[in-house]
């Protein structure tokens, strides 16, 4: 079911003229009723007065006030009539039962999950939703509650999204939680979106907003994740060295500095490597012999 707008009166006029009708049905009751007294018949006017006085009061029931950013949804006797978005005062229908719901960007954060994620580690995540409702019938008459369901099948998404990503992650080509929050984001908010699509929500934002590893491992974790994180700073240290290296002895073989045979380039390769990948400052040697015997 999709949303059908539909006008209504202003009620600004509206209800000037109700309230002069039933201002006016009660002068003529009375008028009425002072004429049967003095004898002169108005049983028929009364009554007649009385429905129209009735009548107005029933009908001051079709005024209905909608406020700024919000939808007014109309039925009559369970069938979908319509929804009023002009704002201000309005009249329809006094028969016609009225449901608002608001229009206006909300915004939630979700319980903090703990979940697993791709490698089975267990981990504790909760997001920001920013959403609003872009079709009031499909919220009204789609889902039972659509505020619950926005939460619900929110979180639902959130642990459908962490297994499917690893927790950290030190190769760049491997998207994570923690290293790649952006694609991540778009993700979640994609997700959110399928699922709520159906209760005419529309989800402007969905982030992250708390991701840890699970308390039971997270001392074991944070080890495993620097030792993780000394490997490939010194996978990144072996690769300049290396090139360096060779950068090195190419300059010196095209710039003649200096012969060196494949024992002496050897021994140079093992003095710069362990020059550029020490952890500590290097001690400088003065050699004042020859490695040949």
């Amino acid at each position: 079911m999709k949303e059908k707008l539909t006008s209504a009166m202003n009620g600004v006029g509206s209800l000037v003229v109700l309230l002069a009708l039933l201002a006016y049905s009660c002068y003529a009751i009375v008028a009425a009723i002072i004429a049967a007294k003095q004898g002169e018949g108005g049983a028929l006017a009364i009554l007649l007065w009385c429905g129209v006085l009735v009548a107005g009061l029933v009908a001051l029931g079709g005024l209905f006030v909608v406020q700024p950013n919000h939808g007014i949804v109309l039925q009559l006797f369970g069938r979908y009539v319509g929804t009023v978005r002009d704002e201000g005062l309005r009249f329809a229908n006094p028969f016609y039962s009225k449901k608002s719901i608001s229009l206006r960007v909300r915004n939630f954060e979700t319980n903090k999950l703990k979940v697993n994620d791709q490698d089975g580690n267990p981990v504790e995540i909760g997001a920001v939703v920013v959403w609003k409702v872009v079709d009031t019938a499909q919220a009204a008459f789609q889902v039972d509650d659509y505020e619950n369901y926005v939460h619900v099948q929110s979180e639902a998404a959130m642990r459908n999204l962490a297994t499917a990503y690893p927790y950290d992650s030190h190769e760049e080509q491997v998207m994570s939680l923690r290293g790649h929050t952006a694609a991540v984001a778009e993700h979640l908010k994609k997700e959110i979106h399928e699922r709520l699509e159906v209760a005419g929500v529309d989800i402007l934002e969905a982030r992250i907003s708390h991701l840890a590893y699970a308390p039971e491992i997270a001392a074991a974790m944070l080890q495993r994740q620097q030792a993780g994180a000394i490997i490939a700073a010194r996978q990144k240290i072996v690769e300049g060295a290396v090139g360096m290296v060779e950068m090195a002895l190419e300059m010196l073989a095209r710039n003649n500095v200096v012969t060196l045979d494949e024992e002496r380039k050897a021994a140079m390769v093992s003095n710069l490597l362990v020059v550029l990948c020490g952890e500590r400052a290097t001690q400088p040697v003065v050699n004042t012999g020859t490695i040949y015997h």
